[in-house]
């Protein structure tokens, strides 16, 4: 797209801006120029963050292409730039440009893996399974955001998990107060750290050695199967 085009296609929100909510017809899709976006989603009758989105991200598809309700909740976490882009557009884009389509079906592919990824934690036998899966998961995403390189080190480096207690409590299907009170055990055990106590400004979580937090995965596991410490 030239730059007029997506000045047309363009605007601008400010955080907390809802752009449709579950259950809402699919009129339009979305990409992120700037800021993030929060995709929720109504569980046992509370709303939980499945997802934020960065920039470069795309969302609301779906809606589109198969002309069904919003499956989720969309809400502007930062203030954000977004292209807002109707049907025939997309389908245009779709049709014009096969490297947007192959770049779609990438995506589409990755968020079906995840998907896959978050139904197996989500059918863990218990919270603590839940959480030191979803930290595991988290870490092993890290670590191929930071390339091939960096998983080639091994298990044994520490790894900082951008990810805020509410992101993990979202994505291994319990409260928030459940995940805090293993977070502090894993904390007292050694296996997660603050962001804020390993020296690092921000929201976070560390694990000094994934390792120790497979060792401890194979613990529960155990533990579950024998039905002893």
């Amino acid at each position: 797209m030239t730059d007029s085009l997506l000045d047309r296609f363009a605007r601008d929100y400010e955080p907390g801006a809802v752009l449709f909510r579950e259950g809402d017809a699919g009129d339009f899709m979305y990409v992120i120029q700037a800021g993030e976006v929060e995709i929720r989603r109504s569980i046992s009758d509370v709303e939980r963050v499945l997802a934020v989105l960065p920039a470069g991200e795309f969302f609301g598809e779906m809606a589109l292409i198969n002309s069904r309700p919003r499956s989720a909740t969309a809400v502007v976490r930062r203030p954000s730039r977004l292209l807002v882009i109707e049907p025939r557009t997309f389908e245009a884009m779709i049709r014009g440009k096969t490297e947007i389509a192959v770049r779609m079906i990438r995506t589409l592919a990755g968020r079906l893996e995840r998907a896959n990824q978050q139904i197996e934690i989500l059918l863990l036998p218990s919270a603590n399974h839940r959480v030191v899966q979803t930290l595991r998961r988290l870490a092993e995403e890290q670590l191929e955001a930071a390339g091939h390189a960096a998983a080639s080190h091994g298990v044994e480096a520490a790894i900082y998990i951008p990810a805020q207690l509410e992101d993990i409590a979202a994505r291994s299907g319990l409260a928030p107060h459940e995940v805090a009170e293993i977070m502090e055990r894993l904390s007292s055990a050694s296996l997660v750290m603050h962001a804020e106590d390993a020296g690092i400004q921000g929201a976070g979580y560390v694990v000094p050695e994934v390792g120790r937090l497979l060792e401890f995965l194979e613990f529960l596991e155990l533990k579950e199967r024998f039905g002893r410490v």
